[in-house]
């Protein structure tokens, strides 16, 4: 009796045993993005051997039951489009993992892109060739602004100005940053006042990719789209993490904070990013007794809104402002100089203030509604000079997107408003006094359409016109044509022919030279500045045992025409305007890299040669090559990164190469008219925790490069003794810039994340 009643009692204890080990076991984690630790929505995560799997959420969470007689050596196999597939082996101990997939340059026809033809297509399947960039790149350099970034990307050139007040713009293929477009989302948000000191005020934390069209982009984005342009990619907030910060720090006491905060609100998602940025620490290394480098306090806000809609429709509104105060001058200089002439200095006070936004109409077809504002102050002093300057645009379209057969079309209703005053003779009263306001006004409604048409999966054809009709210039046609030809999924060549235009506000771009009491004449009815370019592209991925390689090469040519130049010397008493009588011509190779190798080795690298410049006729007829300054005719960027992922550790080796180019010199100048070959290196190493915190600390400008005698006769900027030992009658001067005049330097940060 007692015999069976222990048996019993075994039998009962085992069935409750092999209960017990029969419920499942819930499996969580995070799949995420190994460069950037962004989260990666939608990713597969699937039980090996089992019909058993799920997705990821928006946020890139994941949850599973696992049996628990598989959850001691079950694997899970996570995929995600673009990404190298991960298998995690699971532990009776830990039921929460992080996966980490890294991106598979071999699958880049995955690629998302929009700015090539206005519309979501794959990067390979564009017509238009587009390159992409991810946050990933510049974290291998970590900088404070969006315009330094860029000085990563190959062919594109963050150039400084003014050695003063460090005015920049972006030169694209060597020509000139107006020239060049820039967009937030598609927008053409940041153009005329704003690209001298607007492109500072983009905080880092709110970028999901960054993408660079070469060549004009007129028929889709009209005026300014001439050389090129650069449109930011802002994050969508709902897959976004909960926060993200990275704060950091340099030798020379530059101090830099990006904040990224996301919530949801019932059927909406918000991010809401913050940027500040201070360097106030004079410093002169080169004894000239001016500041190096302009010193500034900015503060950048950003906040975007994704509204969730019926049928995933879209609705978006992002609203940014800036406050930059930014100075450089004599080393002796404060606010109490500012517009006298015993102390020089250049101040310049910044206020800024976006709305960008789209919304999908709740009807069968697809159509978007786009919308943006802006509004601008400038209030600056360069020494003595005033140039007090406001502005506001206002760009609304309304564009349709259908598929009829193999045509994909597209057409659109963009309509433009430009309001600028400043306190120049531009928009003075009669007298040249600016008493009275005297506004330009620019109204510029358009219609574009567009039209790609698939003949096969190997040849796709697009064509394009857009038609403007401006107050002052009138009728404006831009025509576009574009062929693309992929014999396999590896290559592909593209065949792209455009005309693009860019209509000139005078005054925003010519401020320094407009703060006399000149009057402005303009000679004839000034024609829209035009170019027409041909560009050549291959792009290929070739994967091999040891990881593959991708490239990108093209070749383009630029003709442009109407350049519209001011003649300051006919007349002292005036400026007089007129369309150049000549061309321009920017004609070159590049050639983009991507090597990665499975031993955790990867290799970016980009090279440009090129020669950029301007055809014009003398009095006699006779026609003289001009180079374009600031125009390297070989110039290249590189990074070189190299991954222990068993300690967590990244090492990344990025700079930039430029060749000779041009410098403004003067008559008789003892400076060099070129600058001599170069390269800005920097070394950074990055520690990597599994608790979502990053540690990075490196230098910049390794090699200590420094050009020499950026300023002509810092001795005396208000040219008030020029009369007195100076021969050959320098005056002062601010243009010789072509690298920043800043040593070596130490940096380091940190950047933390919670999903």
């Amino acid at each position: 009796m007692a015999g069976r009643l222990l048996l019993g009692v075994i039998a009962m204890l085992a069935t409750g045993s092999m209960t017990s080990h029969a419920q499942p076991i819930t499996i969580s984690g995070s799949v995420k993005d190994s460069e950037t630790r962004e989260p990666l929505a939608y990713a597969s995560v699937q039980l090996e051997g089992s019909s058993s799997g799920t997705t990821t959420n928006e946020q890139g969470s994941f949850t599973i039951a696992v049996s628990a007689p598989l959850a001691e050596k079950a694997k899970l196999i996570i995929s995600f489009v673009g990404y190298k597939s991960e298998t995690v082996t699971l532990s009776s101990h830990q039921t929460r993992y992080t996966i980490l997939l890294k991106p598979d340059a071999s699958a880049l026809q995955e690629v998302v892109v929009v700015s090539g033809t206005m519309k979501e297509v794959t990067k390979m399947s564009s017509p238009i060739p587009v390159e992409v960039y991810s946050p990933a790149l510049f974290l291998k350099n970590p900088t404070p602004s969006i315009f330094e970034s860029l000085g990563m990307v190959n062919g594109v050139q963050p150039q400084l100005n003014c050695n003063v007040c460090n005015t920049g713009d972006i030169h694209i293929n060597g020509m000139e940053g107006p020239y060049t477009m820039v967009l937030i989302d598609g927008m053409p948000i940041v153009s005329s006042l704003a690209t001298v000191y607007g492109l500072a005020g983009i905080p880092n934390s709110m970028v999901k990719r960054i993408e660079v069209v070469k060549g004009p982009a007129s028929t889709l984005y009209g005026s300014e789209a001439v050389g090129g342009l650069i449109n930011i990619i802002t994050k969508d907030p709902a897959t976004s993490p909960t926060f993200k910060t990275d704060i950091s720090a340099t030798s020379l006491r530059e101090y830099n904070a990006d904040v990224a905060v996301k919530w949801n609100v019932r059927k909406a998602s918000s991010l809401l990013g913050i940027n500040y940025f201070n360097f106030m620490n004079k410093l002169d290394v080169n004894e000239d007794n001016f500041t190096d480098v302009t010193q500034q306090q900015r503060i950048s806000l950003f906040n975007k809104w994704d509204v969730h809609r019926r049928d995933n429709r879209q609705a978006s509104v992002a609203v940014r402002y800036v406050y930059e105060d930014r100075w450089g001058g004599e080393m002796q200089w404060n606010r109490t100089y500012r517009g006298s002439n015993e102390v020089y200095g250049e101040s310049i006070y910044t206020n800024r203030a976006e709305v960008i936004g789209n919304y999908q109409l709740p009807v069968q077809q697809k159509i978007f509604f786009d919308y943006s504002y802006n509004y601008h102050l400038q209030d600056s002093y360069y020494g003595v000079n005033a140039y007090l300057a406001r502005q506001h645009v206002a760009f609304t379209q309304l564009r349709w997107d259908k598929q009829i057969g193999k045509h994909d079309l597209l057409a659109g209703v963009p309509f433009r408003y430009v309001f600028y005053d400043d306190n120049t003779p531009g928009t003075a009263s009669a007298d040249t006094v600016n008493r009275t306001n005297k506004p330009m006004r620019t109204f510029l409604p358009g219609i574009f359409v567009q039209d790609e048409l698939k003949f096969s999966e190997q040849f796709t054809l697009l064509s394009g016109l857009r038609y403007d009709r401006h107050n002052q210039h009138g009728n404006i046609f831009s025509p576009r044509l574009s062929a693309k030809y992929s014999p396999n999924k590896s290559n592909t060549f593209r065949l792209s022919m455009g005309n693009g235009f860019r209509v000139v506000n005078l005054f925003t771009e010519d401020h320094a030279a407009l703060t006399g009491a000149r009057q402005v004449i303009i000679k004839n009815a000034l024609k829209p500045e035009q170019s027409w370019n041909v560009n050549l592209n291959y792009a290929t991925n070739l994967s091999h045992s040891n990881g593959y390689i991708g490239i990108d090469a093209s070749v383009f040519y630029t003709y442009f025409t109407n350049k519209i130049v001011g003649d300051f010397i006919t007349d002292p008493e005036m400026i007089i305007y007129d369309n150049l009588d000549g061309h321009a011509i920017s004609k070159g190779i590049t050639l983009n890299t991507d090597i990665a190798f499975t031993s955790s080795l990867k290799v970016i690298t980009g090279v440009t040669l090129m020669d950029v410049y301007q055809v014009e006729k003398n009095d006699a007829g006779r026609e003289r090559k001009v180079p374009q300054l600031f125009a390297p005719r070989l110039s290249g960027t590189y990074s070189v990164s190299y991954s222990l992922d068993r300690f967590g550790l990244t090492f990344d080796l990025t700079g930039r190469l430029n060749g000779p180019m041009h410098l403004p010199v003067v008559p008789n100048d003892f400076r060099p008219a070129k600058s001599p070959l170069y390269t800005i290196m920097n070394l950074q190493v990055t520690k990597t925790f599994t608790s979502g915190l990053e540690v990075y600390a490196g230098a910049k400008n390794i090699l200590n490069f420094m050009p020499k005698d950026p300023l002509l006769r810092p001795y005396d900027p208000f040219d008030k003794n020029i009369t007195i030992n100076n021969p050959y009658g320098y005056t002062f001067d601010t243009s010789y810039n072509y690298a920043p005049v800043q040593g070596i330097k130490g940096f380091a940060g940190l950047r933390y994340t919670i999903q």
